[in-house]
């Protein structure tokens, strides 16, 4: 985190007339929230990085969009345009990572290290709306969006394991093929059947739309991502948000579109498989918890923990062709993609538990309960299926930070064209501004 913002100062001291660094706002343990703009357009773009703890890559990306920016006029003048860049929306949980985010990238390494804290510690989640908002960082979310009235926001995240995608809460023509471009010629793998999209409508392919959020209880919220969020708010501006998702470690199937020979049945192991897992790590949980009792660290572990082992259970009656959910609603149909996201998925949740209880148990120092050697065997486990059973390969920071900059950089040109568009169709816009022009590598 430090080192975000001595890279985007020191660009600041080497570009003073075309950028600036300021602080808008604190979080929770006393973070500055450092925005970095560059250009002195009137159209205003908002990039935000780190909304989720544990995906560093838009620190980079941020930082990337400037230095190009900077070098590019079409980006700025040429588009009256300026670059908001939020270099980190989650600065506390994101110093909790740096156990893993100097290398080496290993699975187990990350799992380990891995923290997100629980889901309404989110600063992008608004579960009782804008109003009602408490976390510093979510405030300081709403006010730029309510300050600057983008016609473009992003948020950039990062999949641990599977492909690259993006959502959109409005529909830009032509972004599906750009991003199928970038990531061909980068080798990053494109989810077409993502977990978090299961059952949003498709607007091309691994590009979904995010529809309208809708009220019900925390599990609802948390499996279907259909809580109000700071992804929503700013369309009573216009403004076009595109979630740009890019992944540490890829896998090749999750872009195999193909029919699966039989759906049923990789359904019932993958739901089989979760419940069989929330079981022992349900057990580890009651032997740790009373060692764990009282210590704020410990409750901040524990938060995501509780948090999965609630949605798990209900994911997995989902998913189960033969269980009912109580929702009475179907699974849409399914290529081979989405049986590989879901698998991911399930063993994303485990492992990411199991990650967190082992960080409970070794940063207390000592091992009262007596769990470590299976929490290593598990994470162990868990982490050699993805590598082998998966076939997971890390993908360079490199080419994460150039895809998810590229994907930024096609929605920045598509969304300049939309609000337009817009404009001249006598709607709410941004005025009669020309499209943006396509920036060129």
């Amino acid at each position: 985190m430090d080192e975000l913002g001595a890279r985007a100062a020191a660009l600041v001291a080497r570009h003073p007339r075309g950028a600036r660094l300021r602080r808008v706002g604190t979080s929770r343990a006393g973070t500055p929230l450092l925005l970095l703009s560059v250009g002195h357009g009137t159209r205003q773009a908002l990039v935000v990085a780190g909304p989720h703890a544990n995906e560093p890559v838009g620190g980079a990306t941020v930082l990337r969009l400037a230095e190009r920016a900077l070098a590019d006029p079409r980006l700025t003048e040429g588009a009256d345009a300026t670059w908001n860049l939020l270099l980190c929306a989650d600065p506390d949980g994101l110093r909790r990572n740096e156990g893993w985010l100097s290398g080496p990238y290993t699975l187990g390494r990350y799992a380990r290290n891995f923290f997100r804290p629980g889901f309404l510690e989110q600063p992008e989640w608004l579960p009782d709306g804008p109003d009602r908002a408490v976390l510093p960082e979510t405030r300081t979310l709403l006010a730029l969006q309510d300050e600057l009235r983008p016609f473009l926001h992003c948020s950039l995240h990062g999949v641990d394991v599977g492909g690259g995608f993006a959502e959109l809460t409005h529909d830009l023509p032509g972004l599906a093929q750009r991003m199928a471009h970038t990531a061909a010629r980068l080798g990053i793998p494109r989810e077409l059947g993502a977990y978090d999209t299961l059952y949003w409508p498709g607007l091309g392919p691994a590009l979904y739309r995010i529809p309208s959020p809708r009220h019900g209880d925390l599990t609802q919220a948390i499996t279907e991502a259909a809580v109000d969020s700071t992804w929503c708010h700013p369309r009573r501006y216009g403004t076009v948000t595109a979630v740009v998702e890019a992944p540490m470690w890829g896998v090749a199937a999750v872009e195999d579109g193909s029919p699966p020979a039989d759906r049923d049945a990789v359904l019932r192991s993958v739901s089989r498989i979760l419940r069989h897992d929330t079981g022992r790590l349900h057990r580890l949980l009651a032997r740790l918890r009373p060692y764990a009792a009282g210590s704020p660290d410990a409750a901040r572990l524990l938060a995501p923990v509780d948090d999965y082992l609630l949605v798990c259970p209900r994911l997995a009656d989902a998913w189960d062709p033969d269980a009912d959910d109580g929702t009475g609603r179907p699974l849409p149909p399914m290529s081979t993609a989405h049986l590989v996201a879901l698998r991911i998925a399930g063993r994303r949740l485990a492992l990411r538990t199991a990650g967190l209880l082992h960080q409970l148990v070794t940063r207390g120092g000592n091992d009262p309960a007596g769990v470590l050697p299976e929490l290593d065997r598990l994470v162990d486990e868990w982490c050699a299926d993805y590598r082998d059973g998966c076939a997971a390969h890390w993908i360079p920071v490199a080419r994460q930070v150039e895809y998810q900059t590229r994907v930024v950089l096609a929605a920045f040109e598509l969304a300049g064209r939309h609000t337009s568009a817009v404009s001249r169709s006598g709607e709410a816009g941004w005025g009669s501004e020309p499209a943006v022009p396509m920036h060129q590598e």
